[in-house]
């Protein structure tokens, strides 16, 4: 089996998951995961599908097909550098006033302490009693055995400080 990660982008509309998903079936393929949304009138997202060897290629030229509807990025799947090296995962919440700079920060720091972002989420919102707008962000990042997370929560401590936000860590919640 071959493993494929798919981006997909495009105009927003009705039956865009469909047809991908349509594509992946008839050619064999499992869809196994995805992270999928809408942002801004455009279609965004990434599925991690398998399918058979032999398949494979058949498989890239119907996703090229779906051109006009979505553009569909093909990669081959890639096992992590870390595999075998014991991690463990780390929860951010991230909430405060919103301002230019707030991912590259708190990305910056997580990168300076040796940590990966694995998934985040982040939006802004309008603030219900103050006015203005919040910034809001949940953030899994993947952390050696060995990293030091009270130097972490230190320097995420420091950082929240420095910005003007709330920064909690926590451990992730069972998916």
């Amino acid at each position: 089996m071959t493993t494929l990660v798919l981006t997909v982008a495009g105009a927003d509309r009705t039956g865009l998951v469909e047809a991908v998903a349509r594509v992946v079936a008839d050619h064999g393929g499992n869809w196994e995961r995805s992270e999928l949304a809408e942002l801004a009138g455009t279609f965004a997202g990434v599925v991690l599908v398998t399918v058979p060897d032999a398949r494979e290629a058949d498989l890239r030229a119907a996703l090229a097909g779906l051109e006009g509807l979505l553009e569909v990025t093909a990669r081959g799947g890639v096992e992590r550098a870390s595999a075998g090296r014991e991690e463990r995962e780390i929860a951010l919440t991230v909430l405060g006033n919103d301002r230019p700079g707030i991912v590259r920060e708190v990305s910056a720091t997580l990168a300076n302490l040796g940590l990966s972002v694995e998934r985040m989420t982040a939006q802004t919102r309008d603030a219900a009693m103050a006015g203005g707008r919040l910034f809001e962000a949940t953030i899994v990042a993947r952390a050696s055995a060995e990293a030091d997370l009270a130097g972490l929560r230190e320097r995420l401590e420091r950082l929240a400080s420095e910005i003007q936000v709330d920064i909690v860590v926590g451990t992730p919640a069972a998916r």
